[in-house]
């Protein structure tokens, strides 16, 4: 087995545990405690775990986006790469909007926390990654909490939503189609992404390059409304080209 591949196991194992020791994971593995220290150190840097004195327990609770964070796991390098190049796009913006969902999670991490920031989001991942930053005003979109990606949704959190300006919102979707536009499957969290989108003055959106081409069942948005595309270098160049025909910079990292 390949490094990725056993952090990949390793992960799984610890979020169905709910923790996990070195020497545990160094037998079940087979291998040395120093590698299984060397793999924690890389879940950690990606912030799917917490290290403690001889083991890991998960960073995300099991319940709250223990699916969103499993199924994301294997392209975990290509979205912290996407997420921090998202990041970089801030330039003067005081007011941010931060979708539900993994990518938009890691693009919170990304996010100085050494400038005032008010930071508008349905999801409670991202509102814990503020929690302690002193200069940050976070406002958590009131609605019902969904309950794989611990986000809040429906009329509530559109309502709310609606009385805001943005200066900039970083958006996620399932699918990005030049023929569809940008898709998620459930209809209440398309209203808050298309709500969004209408507020806001500037439209980042990031995702791993696997979500191009395809289709989900609910359309927010166009590609036209985005300002930037932000995904892996396994787009093709051509592939990018086109989208970039239809208005949005895309960035490739």
């Amino acid at each position: 087995m390949d490094a990725e591949g056993r952090r990949r196991d390793m992960l799984e194992l610890i979020r169905r545990s709910g923790s996990a020791d070195v020497v545990r994971l160094a037998e079940e593995f087979a291998v040395s405690k120093e590698t299984v220290r060397r793999d924690l150190n890389v879940l950690e840097g990606h912030g799917l775990i917490r290290r403690r004195h001889g083991g890991a327990y998960p960073m995300v609770r099991p319940g709250s986006e223990a699916v969103l964070v499993s199924r994301t796991a294997p392209r975990v390098p290509e979205e912290s790469r996407i997420a921090a190049a998202a990041a970089e796009l801030l330039s003067e913006a005081e007011t941010v909007f931060v979708d539900e969902g993994f990518t938009p999670q890691l693009i919170a991490d990304a996010l100085p926390r050494d400038r005032p920031l008010t930071i508008v989001t349905a999801s409670l991942p991202v509102v814990s990654a503020f929690a302690t930053s002193p200069q940050a005003n976070v406002l958590l979109l009131g609605g019902r909490v969904r309950r794989g990606t611990t986000a809040t949704v429906d009329h509530w959190a559109v309502h709310m939503l609606s009385g805001f300006v943005i200066d900039l919102a970083f958006l996620s979707a399932e699918g990005i189609s030049r023929t569809y536009g940008l898709t998620t499957p459930d209809p209440a969290v398309a209203e808050v992404k298309a709500q969004a989108i209408r507020v806001a003055r500037r439209r980042v959106l990031a995702g791993v390059h696997t979500k191009f081409g395809t289709a989900s069942f609910c359309r927010f948005g166009e590609v036209g409304d985005l300002e930037t595309i932000v995904t892996g270098a396994g787009l093709p160049v051509a592939e990018a080209h086109r989208y970039h025909l239809m208005g949005p910079k895309v960035l490739r990292v």
